[in-house]
């Protein structure tokens, strides 16, 4: 019982099922799943995610849609290099400033938004079934104060 007693007071009344990290990643996993299981052309989220940015806007600087979709300049890096090697974006030098690269969607991307919409409804929905229509707006708001 002193090996037990000795943990919890070094860990201070701190328990795992108790920090909100904890049930974020485990919602993160389970809509991970649920997403794999729904989503069109093997796409994965964050490859869904610029190709719904690009269908939006058509063309942004690959700095910009790493903005638009919440990743750090390595992750949409790869994430263009993945869409480009599959023909689903393009990409060119931006005309204002060489630096610069320009994304654009392709129409075999703009096929596969086309293709993958009813699913990321679906996949909304199934990763929300649990909860009514005001909680699950409140939980939208509440992810947005806190993302």
């Amino acid at each position: 019982m002193a090996g037990a007693e000795a943990k919890a007071t070094a860990l201070g009344g701190y328990r795992l099922e108790d920090q909100v990290g904890f049930y974020l990643r485990r919602a993160g996993q389970r809509h991970a799943a649920i997403f794999a299981e729904y989503m069109t052309d093997d796409l994965t989220p964050t490859q869904w995610a610029a190709l719904v940015k690009l269908a939006e806007f058509v063309s942004l600087s690959q700095n910009l849609l790493g903005r638009e979709t919440a990743m750090d300049a390595a992750t949409i890096k790869g994430v263009v290099d993945r869409l480009l090697k599959r023909g689903l974006v393009a990409t060119a030098p931006d005309p204002d400033d060489a630096r610069r690269m320009r994304v654009s969607i392709t129409p075999d991307g703009c096929a596969a938004v086309a293709r993958g919409v009813s699913a990321a409804k679906a996949i909304t929905a199934e990763t929300l079934k649990p909860l009514d229509a005001a909680e699950r707006r409140q939980l939208v708001e509440l992810l947005r104060r806190i993302a």
